[in-house]
């Protein structure tokens, strides 16, 4: 229900599903799948972890999104609703 309602955010060209757009797309889409599953259910432990697991692929994918085109890293960024990693 909720990836077929944000999917026609992305433009056509760039459905290809290998690409890094689509990847940080559909990784953020489970990560609000999973988020509001885990208001409702606290003590699920296993998804909490993938929930961080797939918080940690986001976060590779963006700071490799930022080096390689910043011009596409903030349209993104501004097209999913998402705050920037912070830099350590």
């Amino acid at each position: 229900m909720i990836k077929n309602s944000l999917i026609p955010v992305i433009p056509q060209e760039e459905k290809n599903k290998g690409s890094v757009e689509f990847q940080i797309f559909s990784f953020t889409n489970r990560i609000r799948r999973l988020t509001s599953h885990l208001e409702l259910h606290r003590r699920d432990y296993l998804s909490q972890r993938g929930l961080r697991q797939i918080l940690g692929k986001r976060q590779r994918l963006l700071a490799y999104l930022s080096k390689k085109n910043r011009v596409r890293y903030k349209e993104l960024i501004s097209q999913l609703d998402i705050r920037e990693p912070k830099i350590r």
